[in-house]
């Protein structure tokens, strides 16, 4: 059986922010530039009909990635082939025909819809914004039709935002995502400001919603247990850099970065039979002053010279993608992890 074709590919993607005061200010204070490095060099596809979640610590870029696909960033370096259209150099909305393909559904279902607006003029804009539905009673009709889709009633889209909870919000959040017939959508941690039950809700929703649309997915979520559930590929980022990517299945039973087998030991362990096992800690270093060599090396247990100098390079490994020196040289064995269950 051959693998689907890549909906989306990313190469060298990179994102530098410059943080440097103005120029008077560092001329009479002697001062240099600064610049933060979001995205450092990110390499990833998703296959049609597939989901890649990235996860990691707040401030590894995850976010950054989904502005700069959906254009409300431009890159600084990299391409974004989507369908075979690159749009690294292109602005939000451009070109239409390939922007209504790509929908986002952010994170807070309490700023992400107008409060001003009615349920039913949220989910039409964007309808209304790239034509598919001219027609204004044929667009009601279809926004009647996306809300009983999502589990909600027609009769909502007369309502106001703040008369809904916040899973209900959500709904109404991708009711309105899915509206231009998208082939892709970019998940912000769509479920992180949820109820946990009303985690299992959203996330069902939208599995189901893959299912029947064929939709792709980016998932970005740093609840491992959500990522999980609902990913075939997972990304692991640090400081910018994509430092492991693999099946979701082989990420959970044979974690190779260091900092991927970190984050699966924050899991909590009911038994707690390894509460003495010894693993990396610190804090994440400044991304202004980011640390030579591997990002990672100040916490990681396996540094040595070579981590604290050379970049390691983004290697292909029996069917997964990491960078790392220790799992290059064969170092990683003598850092065991628990296994799950």
């Amino acid at each position: 059986m051959t693998a689907p074709e890549p909906l989306l590919t990313v190469s060298g993607l990179k994102k530098t922010f410059d943080l440097s005061q103005p120029f008077l200010n560092r001329l009479l204070s002697g001062g240099g530039r600064r610049f933060v490095h979001a995205v450092d060099g990110v390499d990833f596809t998703i296959p049609r009909g597939t989901t890649l979640s990235l996860v990691g610590e707040s401030g590894c870029g995850k976010s950054t990635v989904a502005k700069l696909l959906m254009g409300l960033s431009r890159p600084t370096a990299g391409s974004i082939r989507f369908d075979g259209h690159e749009l690294a150099g292109t602005v939000a909305g451009e070109p239409p025909a390939v922007r209504r393909q790509m929908q986002m559904i952010f994170q807070d279902p309490y700023a992400s819809l107008n409060p001003r607006w009615r349920v039913a003029r949220i989910i039409a804009e964007p309808m209304k914004s790239f034509g598919t539905h001219p027609d204004p009673a044929a667009r009601r009709r279809e926004v009647d039709r996306l809300l009983e889709f999502v589990g909600l009633s027609a009769a909502d889209g007369e309502k106001f935002p703040h008369e809904f909870s916040g899973g209900q919000r959500q709904r109404i959040s991708i009711a309105r995502a899915i509206s231009t017939k998208p082939e892709f959508l970019v998940c912000d941690e769509p479920t992180s400001a949820l109820d946990v039950s009303v985690q299992a809700q959203i996330l069902n929703l939208m599995r189901s919603l893959q299912r029947e649309l064929g939709l792709t997915y980016l998932f970005i979520s740093h609840d491992l247990a959500v990522v999980n559930y609902i990913s075939d590929w997972i990304g692991v980022m640090y400081l910018g850099r994509l430092v492991e990517l693999a099946p979701a299945d082989r990420i959970f039973a044979e974690p190779q970065h260091p900092y991927t087998r970190l984050l699966l030991e924050t899991v909590p362990d009911i038994s707690m039979a390894h509460r003495d096992q010894e693993r990396p800690a610190g804090e994440v270093p400044n991304p202004i002053t980011p640390p030579r060599g591997c990002h990672f090396h100040p916490r990681c247990p396996l540094a040595n010279d070579r981590c604290r100098s050379e970049v390691p390079e983004f290697l292909a490994r029996d069917g997964a993608r990491v960078r790392c020196h220790a799992v290059e040289e064969g170092r990683i064995a003598s850092f065991p992890m628990r296994k799950a269950g």
